[in-house]
């Protein structure tokens, strides 16, 4: 049995955050890297509870999501209410501490990794089955690693590295790989189905009867509504969960969710606005979980065409306004200055050089910025600059903060709000009439790779960035081709300071994920990557009466 990748080595993955939190797609591809779990936690923080145990509660959590989840097959899902839902009942080979470091679930141990970085060997558990009963197989993994290829979905260019997958045995795959890839271990979190279940009807499969392999089973679903799911009673792994039901329901108007947790209509919510941030802390009963989560905010630059190819046109931007003190004024406290296109965590892993990066930023100097827009040929005295915002209040802010001080450097700018499939079609275009700056936000796996790879290549011009910006491409195509972390950090390293001096992204923030919770809820914690985290083996979420 051999599952062999055919697709291209192409892009074909939005990650785009669409105004949902910080939270990652963390069960379509994963993560790994350092631990950082300084969550701004209350009376949850650090209570583990009953994690070696777990499985006899009576009790309900009620979950009020940012938007409805719109399906649940790991293969195709590609938005964060849906996964949220989805990672409960699916699991992978391996999953992720307390912080976003990788270790096994499935899995026995650490693969035996070959071939320079090319061969990944896995040997999985015995006794995993799925909740209809069927033992996990080693057909069931190559499937699920490489069905989202074979079928060409949004999640395909997590997996397009493997060229193969094939059976070594009743309890071992071998994973053969086109190339190094630095990351791998992302992947191989990536959720597991069972191939005889979801072949036999993808349909139902995808949204009325999931079967995973996790703690939680799909109960019942009703888009715009509610999603349930029910403690497994039969699940293989441990702990078992406290909870015996969780239900979803989404709550967009973040008011409306803040009063469902007065209420008591909610036990927990998600993503806490700043400007609530103040009021939920305050509140009795309450408190709020938090950590920073995998993402990336930034205003970035037309480099293809217009007056923003010219270097010296998007510093003297750079000098229009304080991005310190725009993020201090419109994302603080629900979010956090971010000086590259890497997470904190990341960052930290790497040991990448943060000070360095955080003194490449200008202060606002409108005196400086109207001397270099005055001596660029690029910029017409009449210039008229076109930013583009999606529908995002945070983003908006930013690209007004811009305007204004463009304004003051005597031009005219203009900002428009679009919806998502206008936006979406526009900031590729490449065309000063659509735009010469956009704001936009990014969720990735905890590696380098997943922060530049889709923005600073050839490959992503056109499909996940706008800039156009390739100086640093050969150096980015090269650290994801490889499995050696030095060089890998050399590249990235080297890269990113050109790619900031340059300013084709001026980065701006990451936001947290964010809970409001009712202290009669214990353990439960949120995660970097996960978004939050109920049934593991350092924590299990108990209600009150439990």
């Amino acid at each position: 049995m051999t599952k062999k990748s055919t697709i291209p080595d192409s892009i074909k993955r939005r990650r785009l955050l669409q105004g949902l939190g910080a939270t990652g797609i963390a069960a379509l591809a994963g993560c790994s890297g350092s631990q950082d779990n300084s969550g701004n936690g209350g009376n949850n923080a650090g209570s583990g509870e009953n994690s070696s145990g777990g499985g006899n509660g009576s009790g309900k959590l009620n979950f009020a999501q940012v938007k409805s989840p719109l399906e649940f097959d790991p293969i195709v899902l590609n938005d964060v209410p849906s996964a949220q839902v989805s990672d409960r009942v699916f699991e992978g080979l391996y999953t992720y501490n307390s912080g976003i470091q990788v270790v096994p679930k499935m899995a026995t141990g650490k693969p035996t990794v070959k071939n320079n970085g090319k061969t990944y060997i896995v040997e999985f558990q015995k006794g995993i089955k799925f909740q209809n009963g069927d033992p996990l197989t080693p057909e069931d993994i190559a499937y699920s690693f490489t069905a989202p290829v074979k079928e060409e979905t949004e999640n395909a260019a997590t997996f397009s590295m493997i060229d193969s997958v094939s059976k070594m045995g009743k309890r071992k795959v071998k994973f053969d790989l086109k190339y190094p890839y630095g990351p791998f271990m992302n992947v191989l979190t990536s959720s597991v189905v069972p191939k005889k279940v979801r072949e036999k009807d993808k349909k139902k499969f995808n949204k009325k009867h999931p079967v995973g392999s996790g703690p939680f089973k799909f109960d019942s679903w009703q888009e715009g509504n509610y999603a349930k799911i029910s403690r497994w009673d039969g699940y293989w792994g441990k702990p078992e969960p406290n909870l015996a039901e969780v239900r979803f329901k989404p709550v967009e108007e973040p008011t409306t969710r803040l009063t469902s947790l007065q209420t008591g209509e909610n036990d927990v919510i998600e993503e806490i606005p700043p400007k609530l941030w103040q009021q939920v802390q305050n509140m009795d009963g309450t408190s709020i979980e938090s950590v920073i989560g995998m993402g990336y905010f930034y205003l970035a630059f037309n480099c293809k065409n217009g007056p923003t190819t010219d270097p010296k046109v998007r510093e003297a931007i750079d000098y229009c306004f304080d991005m310190d003190q725009a993020i201090s004024n419109f994302v603080e406290p629900t979010g956090v200055r971010q000086y590259s296109p890497f997470p904190k965590q990341i960052s930290k892993k790497w040991g990448f050089p943060l000070e360095k990066w955080k003194k490449i930023p200008h202060d606002k100097n409108i005196d400086k910025a109207k001397q270099m827009l005055k001596s660029s040929d690029k910029v017409p005295d009449n210039w008229n600059a076109n930013i583009i915002v999606p529908p995002d209040d945070k983003r908006q802010q930013l690209g007004v903060t811009v305007a204004n001080g463009l304004k003051e450097a005597g031009y005219n700018a203009k900002v428009q709000r679009l919806d998502w499939g206008a936006f979406l079609d526009k900031y590729v275009s490449g065309k000063p009439s659509d735009y010469n700056m956009y704001t936009l936000g990014w969720s990735g796996t905890p590696d380098p790779d997943a922060f530049t790879y889709y923005f600073y290549t050839k490959e992503a011009h056109g499909t996940t960035d706008g800039t156009f910006y390739s100086d640093i491409d050969e150096q980015i195509v090269k650290a994801r081709k490889s499995a050696d972390h030095a060089k890998r950090k050399k590249l990235y390293t080297d890269a990113i300071t050109k790619m900031l001096n340059d300013r084709a992204h001026l980065p701006a923030y990451n936001l947290k994920n964010s809970f409001g919770v009712k202290n009669d809820v214990k353990g439960f914690k949120p995660h970097p990557v996960s978004s939050f985290v109920l049934s593991t083996d350092y924590t299990n979420a108990t209600m009150g009466s439990q």
